[in-house]
This record gives structure tokens, C-alpha cells and sequence, in this order.
């Protein structure tokens, strides 16, 4: 079978979704799916530089991405993706498509322009679509009087990657929808004894992600703990902003901006902790099973996307935007480490029994076949 997986944003840019379907892409393969990427690329340059300021995969994308245009910066679902709006971008699809001659497509976000719109719009054969966005969703109210109703209804399976994301799609895009949730890279060994004192921030430095709030709680954990903050994925600039704003001194943080898979896993494998103070807006919480499958427990925010995944085994969870709770439950995780090593057990044990890619790339793979036939 090959499979085109369709992504509406730019490889060149990490995002929740980018690193699903690159893993994706991998899963697949190993279950001998000739998969592909189907996605926007910007390519290193000037031009690049003036349109996306901020920190990015400024090198040519792997063979397996089949690029379709360059991307703009959109505020969306209180975040702030990299989208292709290319108008070049619907016939680039239809080449590709006429080359490619995939058995099927499975489209992430079908309903975000113009990669996803376009892909469904221009496929002639089965359709596969995934939501991973949770939250009102209110641009859908105009979409699907426009293109959502007629797209929707060529997808012939749709999938949801945890029950906010069904709700949400479900709420303006009434049909079946089968949860699976997003895969996670599991090393093959993690002893969750042994680790550096430090913690783990990752995510852009949007204000959802909660980056602002856990600055605000530093100083009085690096007091109490002595352990120092490791921020993964924000743009070095804006941290600097942040900790001016909120008068925070920079001691005992490093900021290490994007890492790749092999770095990150590398660090998670170092550190004791995970924090993820995001106040909203989190269908999944990917960052969670990231650390999870590292035998890195978390302090959270009580968010229903972190509560589906983080339990008392696993970590502990705080009222979201309350940086005094967030501090107090991160010295409570690094304050017993026995504890904290059963969690991370825990944590571990929770990925590979859930969300290990091998049992994720199966259930896609059925339900390809099913689709299919």
C-alpha cells in the first residue's frame, strides 16, 4: 500500500503535529507502508528569514517530504502555526498526486487551507482524515457552509486523536469518528533513576503553552529545589522577552531552542522532570507522553487534554495560570526521589501499554485496509 500523509504545515518548523506525522511516516514504514509527506517546506534564505524570524529546519527536508509551498505565520486556536497558503499549492497537489498514484491519502487537519482543503478537494480515491485540534473551533462555523459540509463528506474514515478532539470536530462536523491517539517515540531502555537535577520545559513560547507562568514560578522553585529549567522548543529571543517582563533573572535556566528527536529523547533521558503549564487549547497531551516514554514524570496543568493522559501514578496535575501551585507541586515531585522514580516507572509503563507507535501504526494500518476496501 502507499500512503500519502498530508500535513497543512511546514516541515521546516516543529509543531505537535509535524513530529506525529514524521513518526508516523516512520511506524508505517516499518510495517512496510510505502508512506510519504505530502506537506509545506521554507527553504533556507533571506526571504525565509523575513517571514519566519524565529528559530526553524532552515536545511533541504528529507526525500520522503514532497514539498508544496512555502508558509505564513496564522493565529489560530490561540496558537501560532506555520500554514502554506501558497495559491501555487492546490496544483503542486495535483501533480504530485498524478505522479505519486497513492492507494490512498490520510489528511492531518482536512479542514485547515490550503494543503488540507485541497488535498481532499483534488483526491479521487480513499480518504483518511485525522482532528487534533480541541477547543471552539469558531472559524468552522463559516467553513462548513462553505467547504466543510461537501470535504466531509468525502473522507471515508475520520479519526480523532482523544475525545476533546472528536467533541470539537463532531460539534461543527456532525459523523463517526474513531479515537487514536498520538503515537509516541519510546527509546528502547529508560531508567528513570540516575538523572541530572534539572527539569523540562517544551513547547513554542506561545502564551497557551504556559511558558510565561512557569518563569513566574522559577525563582521560587530553583530556592527551594536548586534544580535548574531546561527550555526546549521557544525561540532564545523570546524567553529573553519573557524574563523581562516578568522580572525573572535568568540563573538556572538553559534555553536550547528546537532539538531534534535524537536531542530531545537525550535530554528527557537526563532530566527528573517534566513541566507543562499550558492553560488551554491542549486536545493531547503529546508533550506528556514524550517525556512519559523517558521515565520522566510530570507536573501538568489540570487541562482535560493533560488529565486524559497524566495520572496519580504518573505525575501530579495543578490549577492552570497558578504559578504558586505549579512551584509547590514541583518541589513535591523532586522532593521525594523514590517517589518520583516509581512515577517515572509508571510513566513509562503507561506509553508503552497506550501509545508506542508499533501498536498505533497497526490500528492506522486496519483501518487504511477498511477504508481501502
Amino acid at each position: 500500500m502507499k500512503v500519502g500523509i498530508v500535513v497543512p504545515y511546514s516541515w521546516s518548523f516543529w509543531g505537535g503535529v509535524v513530529d506525529h506525522a514524521e513518526q508516523q511516516l516512520l511506524a508505517l514504514r516499518k510495517l512496510g507502508v510505502d508512506a510519504w509527506l505530502v506537506m509545506g517546506n521554507d527553504p533556507p534564505g533571506s526571504f525565509t528569514h523575513v517571514l519566519h524570524p524565529g528559530l526553524g529546519r532552515h536545511t533541504d527536508p528529507p526525500p520522503h517530504v514532497l514539498p508544496v509551498g512555502r508558509s505564513v505565520i496564522v493565529p489560530a486556536n490561540g496558537s501560532l502555526p506555520n500554514i502554506v497558503l501558497s495559491p501555487s499549492t492546490p496544483l503542486r497537489i495535483k501533480r504530485i498526486f498524478e505522479r505519486e498514484r497513492f492507494d490512498l491519502i490520510h489528511v492531518h487537519e482536512p479542514m485547515t487551507p490550503a494543503i488540507g482543503v485541497a488535498a481532499v478537494a483534488l483526491w479521487r480515491g480513499p480518504t483518511v482524515a485525522t482532528f487534533h485540534a480541541s477547543g471552539e473551533l469558531g472559524w468552522l462555523r463559516f467553513g462548513r457552509y462553505t467547504w466543510g459540509n461537501v470535504l466531509a463528506a468525502r473522507i471515508d474514515r475520520r479519526i480523532a486523536v482523544s475525545e476533546q478532539a472528536r467533541a470539537s470536530a463532531e460539534r461543527w462536523l456532525p459523523g463517526e469518528y474513531v479515537v487514536v491517539p498520538n503515537g509516541v517515540l519510546v527509546p528502547p531502555q529508560a531508567d528513570a533513576a540516575g538523572r541530572e537535577h534539572r527539569v523540562v520545559f517544551i513547547g513554542r513560547h506561545e502564551p497557551r503553552k504556559g511558558m510565561q507562568v512557569l518563569l513566574r514560578a522559577w525563582p521560587d522553585i530553583r530556592r527551594r529545589t536548586g534544580a535548574r529549567l531546561r527550555l526546549v522548543g521557544a525561540d532564545p529571543l523570546a524567553v529573553r522577552l519573557v524574563l523581562t517582563r516578568e522580572r525573572v533573572s535568568e540563573d538556572g535556566i538553559d534555553v536550547l531552542g528546537v532539538l531534534t528527536d535524537e536531542a530531545l529523547t537525550d535530554e528527557l533521558l537526563s532530566a527528573k522532570a517534566l513541566v507543562a503549564p499550558s492553560l488551554g487549547g491542549e486536545s493531547f497531551g503529546m508533550v506528556l507522553t514524550r517525556a512519559f516514554a523517558c521515565a520522566v514524570p510530570a507536573v501538568a496543568s489540570d487541562i482535560p487534554g493533560y488529565r486524559a493522559v497524566l495520572t496519580p501514578e504518573t505525575g501530579l496535575l495543578t490549577p492552570p495560570g497558578d504559578h504558586r501551585a505549579l512551584a509547590g507541586a514541583v518541589f513535591e515531585l523532586l522532593g521525594d526521589e523514590e517517589l518520583r522514580q516509581r512515577r517515572g516507572s509508571a510513566a513509562r509503563s503507561l506509553v508503552e501499554d497506550r501509545y508506542a507507535w508499533d501498536g498505533i501504526a497497526r490500528r492506522l494500518f486496519e483501518i487504511y485496509q477498511d477504508a481501502a476496501a
